[in-house]
C-alpha cells in the first residue's frame, strides 16, 4: 500500500482537529456560551472530564474520536456500506450524499430520528435562523449517523449526546475542510483493504510519538498516557501473513494434513517430517487467537480471513461464518482505547465483507481495551456479601486488585484467578438495580472478571507485535513491577510479552511474533534465553536485519510451539540479510523471502544451550557447537572494561592537546601519579584497526585519579589491571572484531574493553587466537550488531592446544610489528619519528622516485601482512576443524594499515582511483610536516618531537637543535596570505623546506610533482585546503590555530604550544603591516598607475578594479582589527593547554577561523 499521502494527511488532520477542538472548547467553556444554557449537563460532564483528565487528555481525545469516525464513514462509504454516503458526495457532486439529499426533502426515517429531520429541514428551509444553516444541518446528519451506527458498533460510534457533539469540529463542507482532506487521502484504491485503517492509526500518532522518543533523550520516562504512542508500530502485512501461516495456518494443517489450506498460504513453511506431539483441533469453532497487543488489529483481521476460508473448507454456510468466526475464534487485548476501536472496526468491516446482511444481526468482536480498575476495601467487603465466603477466595481477592495499573501493565497482567469465566457468570446472573451503589461496583467487578478472562491461558494460537520499550523509558512503577514479576525478561517490554504471550498459549499451542533481535545475542538475555529455548521450540525464524521499520535497528519474526519436548527441537532459520548495517524496503525483504534469496538453515535450538549464554547462533555447524564445550578465553585471560569518567570532555584529550613533558608513558599504577600531574594513554576506541594502533588519547590520572573518583556516576573499574601489557580491541565494532595489542602503560576507557592474560597464556598466543577468523566468526555466535562486548569475547572457545605452552604462531609478532611501524609513521602517533618520505632507505633524485619506492615498500608491507593473517587463520580454522565454514583468505580492504589504500578509502573504487587519493595523502602529509619544522615541532635534524611543550620558545629549540638546517619560524606567527607579502610567507617557507630537503636541482620538478597530486598551486592550497586538511587530521583538536579575518583577506597560523599572551599581539603587528604599509603602497602605486600618461587604457582599467578591490579589503581588515584583533590583544589572553582545545579555541572568539563541530 502507498502510505506517503496517508502519513500527510493522518499528521495534518491530528494537528488540524486539535486546533479546531482547542477553539470549540474555548467557545463552550466561555460564562455566557449558548451552550451553557442549552446542554448543562453536557458541560458539567466536560469540565468533571477537565478535571479528572487534564485539558489537553480531553482534547486529544475528543480530536481522536472524530478523527476515527471520519475514517470510518469515509471507509464505509466508499465500500457501499452506507446506504448513502456520510462524508462523501455521490459522483459528480461535491457535498456529501447525505446533505444533497437532505436539501432536497429526503432524509433516511431509519438513520435520522423524527425531531433531527425537523430541526434540519429547519435550518435548510431558512425558518431556524443561522450563520451556517447548511453546516449545522449536516452536523445534526453525522451525529445521527454516528448514533445509528451505535447499534451495530458501540465501541466506535457512541450515541453522542455529551461533549462530544459540543467539541465537533465546525468546518465539515469547505474544500479545506476535514472531511474534504479526508476523502482526498482515502481514495477507493486505499479503502479496498481495512488495513488502510490501521496505517492511519499509526501515522495519526507518530508526531506524538516522536515527542515521546525526544523526551526519553532527556531522560523523562514513558508515562502510561504515552505507551501507545511510544511502543506501537504497524506491522507489514507479508509479515502478518507469515505470523499467522505459521501459527494457525501450521496448527490446522497438523490437523488435517490433507487441507487445501496451504494452497494460499504463500508464506507457510512446511515442518521438515510430519509431527505427531500436537494439539489436536476437532471442530474451526474450537480455535481461539488472541493478539494480546492488537493495536488496530492487523493479526486478527488476516486470521480472519484464513479462518474463513478453515470454516469453508470444513463445510459452514457461508452466512453464518463471520459470526462464528468473531464470536468463538479471535480475541485482541489492547491498552489503547483509541486502538481497541479500530481493531473492533476492522474485523466488523471484514465481517460485513463476507456477509451482506451482518449488520442486521450484528455480533461485536471480543477486543478487550484494558482499564484501570479499583476497589476500596469496604467495596471489596461488600464483593465477598455478594458472591458469598464460599466463593470469595484469595484468588478473587487479589485478582480484584491487579487492575488499578492495567494501562500500564497491560496484557502482562497473569491473573491469579484460575477460572475467571465461571465466576463472571455468576456474578453477572446477580441483579441489584436497587441499590445503585453496589450495581456500580459490581459493574466494576464484571469488568476485571472480563479482562481476567480475556488473559486466561486459553488460547490455542497468539501472534503479536509487541511494545518495544527498554527497561531505561519505562516509568518507575512499570519498571518495578517488571521487575518483580519478570526477573529474566526485565530488559523490555517486548521480552516480557514473549514469556506472556508463552504462557497465555496452551501447551503445545504455536505463539508467533514481531522484535527487535537485542535479545537474541546480548549477555544481560542470557537467563531470558535459557528460559525461553527450555520451554518452547523455535519452528520458525526470520532474521529479517534492518528497514522493516525504517532506519531501524533491524528486527526478527518467529513462530514458537509451546512445549519442553526436545525430540523435535529443529527449526528453519532464514537470514534476509547480507550486512546488518544496509536498510532496505519491506518490499525487498519480502521478496528475498519468497525468491528465498537467503542463507536458509536446518538448526537444532539444543546446540544453542551449549554456547555460554546460550545466543541464538543458527548458523552454526556441529563442529562449531563443539568447540565451545571445551576451554574458553576466560579460563586463560580477564576480559575488562575501563574507566567510566563521568564527565569526559573534563578528563580526556587527543595527546597532542597536552604538553608532553606531562604525559607518563611508563606507569606501572595509579599510586605512581600521586602530587603530580599526569597524563596517561588511553586506549579509547577508534578507528576499525587490527593488531596495532589507535593511540591517539591520554586522561588525566593526576593525584592518583581522585579528580575523577569525585565525580558523580565515575568509575575506574578494574584499575589494578591497567598499565600492563595486554590485548584490546573496540567496543563500538560494527560487527568488526579487531583486536590489538597494547604496550605497558595504558589506562583503558569503557569504549575499549581490554584482556590481560594470565601466567601461561602467551600474549601473542592469544593475539593470534581473537585475530584470526575463527575467532572473529565465534565472536558473531554472541553479536551480529555494532558491539563486541566484554561478554561476547569472554566465552570465546579456544582449541585444545592453542594457548599453553605451544607458540601457535610466533608469527605474529611480525605483524604487530608492521602495524606498529604503519601507525608510528604518521603524525596522529606519539612514536612518529620522521616523515617516510625523508627515510633515507627510499633516497632516490626526485622526490616522484622516492614516492614510487615507498609505495612499493608499502606494497610489500601490506602483502607481507595478508599473507601472515592468511597463514594464522588457516592454522586456528584447522585447529578448530572448520574447514566447512571458513576459508582462510583476507581481503586488501580487511588489512587494516594506514599505507593500504583499499582500507583507507575503501573497496568500492578504481585502483586508479585508490593511487590518486593515496599519493594525494601522501603529499598533504609532507606539507604537514614542513608546517611542523617550520614551527618547530618537529626538525629536519632531530627525530620525534622537538617544542611540544607549552608556552616554549626559540631558544629552547635551539637547545635541542643547535644548528637546524631548515630554520624555524622566530616569533611563532607565520602569515598565509594571497601573495609573497611577507617573506616568511607560508608558501615562501614551503618552497625553501623542498629546497633544503630534496635539493635544489630538482626543485621545480619536486613542486610541480606536489601541486599535481594536489590538484592546485600550492598558494591556492594553502588558502583553500590546508586548514581544513589539519583539522581533520587531527579530528577537530588541530594544533596550528589560523587567525582569519572574515572573507580570509588576512591569514596567519600560530603554533598552539608556543603560544604566548603577546601572540595575539604579533598576530596584530602582521595585520597592521599588511594592511597599513603593504596594502596601502600598492593602492598607492595602482592610483599612480591609473592617471599615469603612460599608462594604457586597459592597464587603468585594471588598476581601477585592482583599487576597488584593495579598498574593500581595506575596509574588511579594518573592522577586523578594531572589533576584534586589537581588543584580543589587549587581553593578553592566556591559555592551559591541559584544558584541551576545546576549552582554549573559543577564547579567541572571532579572530580564529571557526571550526565546525568543535566538540
Amino acid at each position: 500500500m502507498e502510505t506517503a499521502k496517508l502519513k500527510k494527511f493522518a499528521q495534518f488532520a491530528r494537528r488540524s482537529l486539535l486546533e479546531q477542538v482547542t477553539a470549540k472548547l474555548k467557545l463552550v467553556l466561555a460564562d455566557e456560551s449558548p451552550a451553557r444554557r442549552e446542554r448543562p449537563q453536557a458541560i458539567k460532564k466536560l469540565e468533571e472530564a477537565i478535571t479528572d483528565q487534564g485539558k489537553e487528555q480531553v482534547i486529544e481525545r475528543v480530536a481522536y474520536i472524530w478523527f476515527n469516525r471520519f475514517c470510518a464513514l469515509r471507509f464505509m462509504d466508499v465500500n457501499r456500506y452506507n446506504r448513502i454516503g456520510i462524508v462523501s458526495p455521490a459522483d459528480g457532486q461535491f457535498q456529501p450524499e447525505i446533505l444533497a439529499d437532505a436539501k432536497m426533502g429526503h432524509i433516511d426515517e431509519e438513520m435520522v430520528s423524527e425531531s433531527t429531520r425537523q430541526k434540519i429541514f429547519a435550518l435548510l428551509d431558512g425558518k431556524t435562523p443561522s450563520q451556517d444553516p447548511q453546516g449545522e444541518a449536516y452536523r445534526l446528519l453525522v451525529v445521527a449517523a454516528c448514533n445509528y451506527w451505535f447499534r451495530a458498533m458501540p465501541f466506535l460510534f457512541e450515541r453522542i449526546d455529551d461533549y462530544t457533539e459540543l467539541l465537533m469540529p465546525e468546518d465539515l463542507l469547505s474544500g479545506n475542510s476535514i472531511l474534504a482532506y479526508t476523502r482526498e487521502a482515502m481514495t477507493p484504491d486505499a479503502c479496498e483493504d481495512v488495513e488502510v485503517i490501521g496505517w492511519l492509526y499509526q501515522f495519526y500518532i507518530s508526531e506524538k510519538k516522536d515527542q515521546v522518543f525526544a523526551d526519553l533523550k532527556k531522560n523523562k520516562k514513558v508515562n502510561p498516557e504515552n505507551i501507545p504512542a511510544a511502543t506501537q508500530l504497524f506491522t507489514p502485512h507479508w509479515i502478518v501473513r507469515y505470523l499467522v501461516e505459521n501459527s494457525l495456518g501450521r496448527l490446522w494443517m497438523l490437523n488435517r494434513p490433507d487441507s487445501g489450506l496451504i494452497e494460499r498460504m504463500d508464506y507457510y513453511i512446511q515442518p521438515e517430517e510430519p509431527e505427531t506431539d500436537f494439539l489436536r483441533i476437532s471442530s474451526p469453532e474450537e480455535i481461539k487467537v488472541c493478539d494480546p497487543a492488537c493495536g488496530s488489529g492487523h493479526m486478527l483481521t488476516y486470521a480472519f480471513d484464513l479462518l474463513y476460508a478453515i470454516y469453508e473448507e470444513e463445510g459452514y454456510e457461508s452466512a453464518e461464518i463471520p459470526a462464528k468466526i468473531l464470536t468463538h475464534n479471535l480475541y485482541g487485548i489492547e491498552i489503547d482505547e483509541r486502538a481497541g476501536e479500530l481493531a473492533a472496526f476492522a474485523l466488523t468491516m471484514k465481517a460485513r465483507a463476507t456477509q451482506r446482511r451482518f449488520f442486521r444481526k450484528p455480533v461485536q468482536p471480543n477486543v478487550v481495551v484494558l482499564e484501570n480498575v479499583s476497589f476500596t476495601d469496604t467495596e471489596v467487603q461488600d464483593v465477598a456479601s455478594v458472591v458469598g465466603n464460599s466463593l470469595f477466595t484469595d484468588e478473587l481477592r487479589e485478582t480484584l486488585g491487579q487492575f488499578d495499573q492495567a494501562k500500564n501493565f497491560g496484557s502482562l497482567i497473569v491473573p491469579n484467578l484460575r477460572d475467571p469465566a465461571e465466576m463472571l457468570r455468576i456474578v453477572e446472573e446477580r441483579a441489584f438495580d436497587s441499590d445503585l451503589l453496589l450495581k456500580e461496583v459490581l459493574e466494576r467487578v464484571v469488568a476485571v472478571l472480563r479482562m481476567a478472562e480475556a488473559l486466561s491461558p486459553k488460547y490455542h494460537v497468539v501472534v503479536a507485535n509487541p511494545p518495544y520499550m527498554g527497561s531505561a523509558g519505562m516509568n518507575s512503577t512499570l519498571k518495578s513491577w517488571i521487575e518483580k514479576n519478570f526477573k529474566a525478561a526485565k530488559l523490555d517490554a517486548m521480552t516480557c510479552f514473549m514469556t506472556r504471550a508463552s504462557r497465555l498459549t496452551k501447551v503445545k499451542g504455536a505463539w508467533g511474533m514481531i522484535n527487535l533481535p537485542s535479545w537474541l545475542f546480548l549477555g544481560s538475555y542470557s537467563k531470558f534465553r535459557t528460559d525461553f529455548l527450555l520451554k518452547n521450540r523455535i519452528s520458525s525464524f526470520l532474521h529479517l536485519g534492518r528497514g522493516i521499520f525504517g532506519a531501524d535497528f533491524g528486527s526478527v519474526a518467529f513462530v514458537v510451539s509451546r512445549t519442553e519436548d526436545t525430540s523435535q527441537s529443529r527449526g528453519y532459520y532464514f537470514k534476509l540479510y547480507e550486512q546488518h548495517s544496509l536498510v532496505r524496503t519491506p518490499e525487498e525483504i519480502q521478496r528475498k523471502f519468497l525468491e528465498r534469496d537467503c542463507d536458509a538453515f536446518l538448526s537444532d535450538q539444543r546446540n544453542f544451550l551449549k554456547i555460554p549464554g546460550a545466543p541464538v547462533a543458527y548458523w552454526h555447524s556441529s563442529a562449531v557447537y563443539d568447540a565451545f564445550e571445551g576451554r574458553q578465553v576466560s579460563q586463560v585471560a580477564r576480559p575488562m572494561i575501563g574507566i567510566q569518567s563521568g564527565d569526559n570532555d573534563r578528563f580526556y584529550r587527543q595527546w597532542q592537546e597536552v604538553s608532553h613533558a606531562n604525559m607518563s608513558m611508563s606507569l606501572q599504577s595509579l599510586d605512581d601519579t600521586e602530587n603530580k600531574v599526569v597524563w596517561a594513554p588511553l586506549q579509547r576506541g577508534g578507528h576499525a584497526r587490527k593488531w596495532y594502533g589507535n593511540n591517539s588519547y591520554v586522561v588525566n590520572l593526576s593525584n592518583s585519579a581522585r579528580e575523577i573518583q569525585s565525580v558523580e556516576n565515575s568509575s575506574l573499574r578494574n584499575s589494578s589491571e591497567y598499565f600492563q601489557e595486554c590485548i584490546s580491541w573496540n567496543r563500538l565494532s560494527n560487527g568488526r572484531f579487531y583486536p590489538r595489542y597494547v604496550d605497558k602503560g595504558f589506562a583503558f576507557d569503557d569504549v575499549s574493553p581490554f584482556l590481560t592474560t594470565k601466567e601461561e597464556a602467551s600474549i601473542y598466543d592469544l593475539l593470534a587466537c581473537l585475530g584470526s577468523s575463527a575467532s572473529r566468526f565465534f565472536v558473531r555466535s554472541f553479536s551480529t550488531g555494532y558491539k563486541t562486548e566484554v561478554g561476547h569475547v569472554a566465552p570465546l572457545p579456544l582449541p585444545n592446544r592453542a594457548i599453553g605452552p605451544r607458540d601457535w604462531n610466533k608469527a605474529i609478532g611480525r605483524v604487530v610489528q608492521i602495524a606498529r611501524s604503519d601507525w608510528d609513521a604518521y603524525e596522529p602517533s606519539w612514536d612518529f619519528t620522521r616523515l617516510p618520505l625523508l627515510v633515507p632507505d627510499y633516497h632516490q633524485p626526485t622526490l616522484k622516485g622516492i614516492y614510487q619506492k615507498l609505495r612499493a615498500h608499502w606494497l610489500e608491507m601490506t602483502l607481507e601482512v595478508q599473507r601472515l593473517e592468511e597463514e594464522n587463520n588457516r592454522i586456528f580454522i584447522e585447529a578448530y576443524g572448520l574447514q566447512d565454514e571458513l576459508t582462510p583468505e583476507v581481503p586488501l580492504n580487511e588489512i587494516t594499515l594506514t599505507v593500504n589504500p583499499h582500507y583507507r578509502y575503501g573497496n568500492d573504487k578504481s585502483e586508479n582511483e585508490l593511487e590518486t587519493l593515496l599519493l594525494a595523502d601522501t603529499m598533504r602529509e609532507l606539507v604537514s610536516y614542513a608546517v611542523g619544522c617550520m614551527f618547530g615541532r618537529y626538525a629536519l635534524d632531530k627525530p620525534g618531537l622537538v617544542l611540544a611543550n607549552q608556552g616554549e620558545t626559540i631558544e629552547d629549540y635551539l637547545k635541542q637543535v643547535p644548528e637546524p638546517s631548515f630554520p624555524v619560524d622566530e616569533d611563532n606567527v607565520i602569515p598565509m596570505l594571497d601573495g609573497d607579502w611577507f617573506t616568511d610567507d607560508i608558501t615562501e617557507r614551503f618552497r625553501e623546506f623542498l629546497r633544503i630537503t630534496f635539493g635544489e636541482e630538482y626543485y621545480e620538478e619536486n613542486l610541480r610533482f606536489v601541486e599535481q597530486a594536489l590538484g592546485k598551486d600550492i598558494r591556492k592550497y594553502f588558502l583553500k585546503d590546508f586548514y581544513n586538511d589539519h583539522v581533520r587530521h587531527y579530528k577537530k583538536r588541530p594544533i596550528y590555530w589560523l587567525f582569519s579575518s572574515p572573507k580570509g583577506s588576512f591569514n596567519a597560523l600560530i603554533y598552539m604550544h608556543r603560544y604566548q599572551p603577546h601572540t595575539v599581539g604579533t598576530v596584530l603587528e602582521y595585520l597592521r603591516d599588511f594592511k597599513d604599509e603593504k596594502l596601502q603602497a600598492r593602492k598607492n602605486h595602482l592610483e599612480a598607475v591609473s592617471i599615469s600618461a603612460g599608462a594604457s587604457p586597459g592597464e587603468k582599467t585594471k588598476a581601477l578594479k585592482e583599487i576597488e578591490k584593495i579598498n574593500k579589503t581595506l575596509a574588511e581588515l579594518d573592522d577586523y582589527e578594531r572589533d576584534v584583533l586589537y581588543p584580543l590583544a589587549t587581553e593578553q589572553v592566556e591559555i592551559d593547554l591541559d584544558n584541551g582545545v576545546k576549552a582554549n579555541y573559543p577564547k579567541f572568539g572571532e579572530a580564529l577561523k571557526k571550526i565546525p563541530g568543535l566538540s
